[in-house]
């Protein structure tokens, strides 16, 4: 592991981590001759992976980010004309740039939720229908094609299983597409005590499409789209290479995606930052805004305290006017997440 000591001890974001050694040795040994694009022995794998992984058919296709991995899925389930229902924090509203009405052909945002209401990020079906129910069924207005939900959610909330087979449930009555954006996929299926299908649904009773985060999780610039329909898979291979998201050398892409489940380092990962924030939790006390089911710690505290940690070397973002964020990452040092939540503690 790389030596960090005499650099300032970070909880900026697991997006800075350094790539795993392990990641970094899949790609050399993928530096070898092959078929260019999708076409090599790596990328072929990734369909029966995944389908292991889940146990269901599903396919796995690799992009280099996840903002392309979120839009590329719900291109497949919404119409330009259409809708997609997330919340109002979600990642493809605040912070993607406005890719998803790019990737969708202007394709509207229809925006609901409140951070601050219980949820910390997270949909139920009862705030989905009170945005969509009053939507007249006519061409005057954005009709809703999909429902976009976050696991773990911007602040770090977990949906459980039976919350995904309600949203499930209700997506499928409505006709909606139902897709998750898993950057931090990791960390929840770790909380949820390490079930991939728990932390995405069950069969039936799950989301149609994921966004299963790497980068955050120890990749380089890898990130898969898992489609739980394989007919969908040959339409995003369209979107994608229109997309400037074909990579010539998709191996070394597909190389990153198989390191991260090979004998499972993607939860491995997980658990280790998951454990590293729940170390800093314990010093947080009456501070933490949600509770800390992910890597994420959303903590209030004045300007002159978050200075003060400063001071200590610690780094980290501020959030608003009144709170910081810290985020723990696969490479965090436990004793720096100790001497965290003892300052925090002590402040």
């Amino acid at each position: 592991m790389t030596d960090h000591s005499s650099r300032p001890r970070p909880f900026l974001s697991d997006n800075a981590a350094p790539v795993h050694p392990r990641v970094w040795e899949a790609m050399r040994n993928a530096d070898l001759a092959d078929s260019p694009y999708d076409g090599d022995a790596l990328s072929a794998q990734l369909d029966e992976r995944f389908s292991d992984l889940f146990g269901r058919e599903c396919a796995g296709l690799w992009v280099a980010t996840g903002t392309a991995a979120n839009c590329l899925a719900l291109a497949t389930m919404v119409q330009p004309h259409g809708g997609v229902v997330c919340h109002e924090e979600a990642h493809i509203e605040v912070d993607e740039g406005g890719a998803p009405g790019f990737f969708l052909h202007g394709a509207k945002l229809v925006l609901c939720g409140d951070a601050h209401g219980g949820e910390g990020g997270k949909l139920t079906p009862e705030q989905v229908a009170a945005r969509i129910d009053p939507i007249r069924d006519d061409v005057h207005q954005v009709q809703p094609h999909a429902i976009a939900i976050t696991q773990a959610s911007e602040y770090g909330r977990v949906y459980r299983p039976g919350e995904l087979e309600r949203l499930a449930d209700f997506a499928k009555v409505r006709g909606l597409g139902l897709h998750m954006d898993g950057a931090r996929f990791a960390n929840a299926a770790a909380f949820l005590g390490g079930s991939a299908t728990q932390a995405a649904g069950a069969a039936a009773r799950g989301v149609d499409s994921l966004a299963f985060g790497c980068i955050k999780n120890g990749a380089m610039s890898a990130e898969a789209i898992v489609l739980f329909d394989p007919e969908q898979a040959d339409l995003v291979k369209y979107r994608r290479k229109r997309a400037g998201h074909l990579q010539c050398k998709g191996r070394y892409l597909a190389a990153q995606v198989l390191a991260m489940l090979d004998a499972d380092l993607w939860l491995e990962n997980a658990r280790h930052a998951n454990v590293a924030a729940q170390e800093i939790a314990s010093g947080c006390g009456e501070r933490l805004m949600h509770p800390v089911e992910a890597n994420e710690l959303f903590v209030t505290m004045s300007a002159n305290e978050r200075e003060a940690l400063r001071a200590q070397d610690f780094a980290f973002y501020d959030w608003g006017a009144d709170a910081a964020r810290f985020v723990t990452a696969w490479d965090t040092r436990e004793n720096d997440a100790r001497a965290l939540g003892k300052a925090i503690a002590a402040l």
